[in-house]
């Protein structure tokens, strides 16, 4: 079976995105994990097919590149919105359905899109970290500076701990420049390594950041990342984060055909 796939990526976070409307694509585990393969397949941080939906303009699916269909996925939601602009679907603006419910979206000339995402309420503080669930579920812990800091080895320790290991967890390290500019990096559960940027993760490390430094309304926080920057927008309203949306770049590498 042949089959077309295009190339995206957002600050590095990079996608499979397969227009699925006609349902045609073999979900399965190993097909999914094996187009993601850096070495034997296409290589991706995991895998995206736009269908169709009765209600929005369309729905998305995320895979991560071990083959597992995944929750949210901010960087891999901007995505989505440039390619179905490239399709046709859309123009400048979206409304469309993930696994954590319906998102909106705007994307300009040059693919910047910004993502609106849901809201956070629940932050646990759990001394040395926080947890939260900003569409997929993330650990963010402080560290002084990124200088030198293994993101790979202390993330994977914290991911395969007691306390993550059976639910799984992405783990962010977030060091402060000032109120409104961080630096974030990301281990990721289902890649099972350090991915170049991270937008639920951008998320979860600006809520947390606005939480720490009791950052006043309204908040918007620069983050840099491995692949680049990305901003956060959102606010506090009595301990719920609401009007919350992801910005920054979206890029198509390359299409092409393969044979699965």
């Amino acid at each position: 079976m042949q089959i077309n796939f295009y190339k995206y990526h957002g600050t590095g976070n990079d996608f499979i995105m397969i227009d699925n409307r006609d349902k045609s694509f073999p979900t399965s585990c190993s097909i999914v994990a094996h187009l993601c393969h850096r070495r034997f397949g296409i290589g991706a941080d995991g895998l995206i097919l736009l269908e169709n939906s009765t209600e929005y303009d369309f729905k998305m699916r995320y895979f991560n590149s071990d083959g597992n269909e995944g929750t949210m996925c901010g960087n891999g939601g901007r995505c989505i919105v440039a390619f179905a602009k490239h399709l046709g679907l859309i123009e400048k603006e979206t409304r469309f359905v993930a696994m954590d419910g319906e998102h909106t979206a705007t994307i300009n000339s040059e693919n910047i899109v910004k993502l609106k995402m849901q809201n956070v309420s629940m932050i646990e503080n759990n001394n040395d970290h926080f947890f939260l669930n900003t569409g997929s579920p993330h650990v963010v812990k402080f560290i002084d500076n990124h200088k030198n800091f293994d993101t790979y080895k202390e993330g994977s320790a914290i991911r395969n701990s007691d306390k993550y290991k059976k639910e799984g967890t992405n783990v962010n390290f977030v060091s402060i420049k000032d109120s409104h500019t961080i630096t974030a990096s990301t281990f990721e559960r289902g890649v099972e390594d350090e991915t170049y940027s991270c937008g639920t993760g951008c998320i979860a490390s600006a809520i947390v950041t606005a939480l720490k430094l009791d950052i006043p309304n309204p908040i918007e926080i620069a983050i840099k990342t491995k692949g680049g920057s990305l901003k956060v927008y959102t606010q506090n309203t009595n301990g719920t984060f609401d009007n919350t949306f992801l910005e920054g770049p979206t890029e198509s590498s390359f299409s092409g055909q393969i044979n699965i």
